[in-house]
């Protein structure tokens, strides 16, 4: 760090030491949510604008004219809107497959990883014991739990086999996740 300003690297340290980690890195790394609304239960799931109410609104929209065109022509052409409308149909399949597929294993790996931070953070206990007693869901469903509640849900989860809803649904101060794919 720059000495002219007065700040050393031991001094930030020393501030960093008193802030949990989940603070700083959410400091340094997330936009401002704060024209977000408030996230619960009923309001936490999110949509890209741009691939839900633009792409594939196109795509389909295409493909519907297509197979118009394919069902209202009966001439050599037939075959070719046919042909176009199975072209856009696997492209809006393949499309919606594989954002799905890579951004779900990644965020899946991510949560397990936040997961066992957290737990260790506030148990100093490991959470891979109890991981394998859990589905991904059930993990999944826990993030939204306060640091407060968290410990004593893992433990309620695990010992009543609580669905991922029944867990967001005991789940009294929620912790939103604004960044989640």
């Amino acid at each position: 760090m720059d000495k002219s300003n007065g700040l050393s690297y031991n001094k930030f340290l020393d501030f960093s030491n008193k802030i949990e980690p989940r603070v700083i890195f959410f400091f340094f790394f997330t936009k401002n949510h704060n024209n977000m609304p408030v996230q619960d239960y009923k309001h936490h799931v999110r949509y890209y604008t741009t691939h839900h109410f633009i792409f594939y609104p196109v795509v389909l929209g295409a493909a519907s004219v297509s197979a118009y065109f394919a069902a209202s022509e009966r001439n050599q052409h037939q075959l070719l809107w046919t042909a176009i409308t199975g072209i856009f149909l696997v492209m809006a399949w393949l499309s919606y497959m594989l954002r799905q597929h890579y951004a779900l294993n990644n965020q899946n790996r991510i949560v397990r990883l936040e997961m066992r931070f957290r737990y260790y953070v506030l148990t100093q206990q490991r959470l891979e014991p109890i991981e394998n007693k859990l589905s991904f869901g059930q993990i999944a469903s826990l993030r939204f739990a306060s640091d407060e509640e968290l410990p004593a849900l893992v433990q309620r989860a695990v010992n009543e086999n609580l669905s991922a809803d029944e867990i967001k649904k005991s789940i009294h101060q929620w912790l939103p996740d604004h960044m989640r794919v």
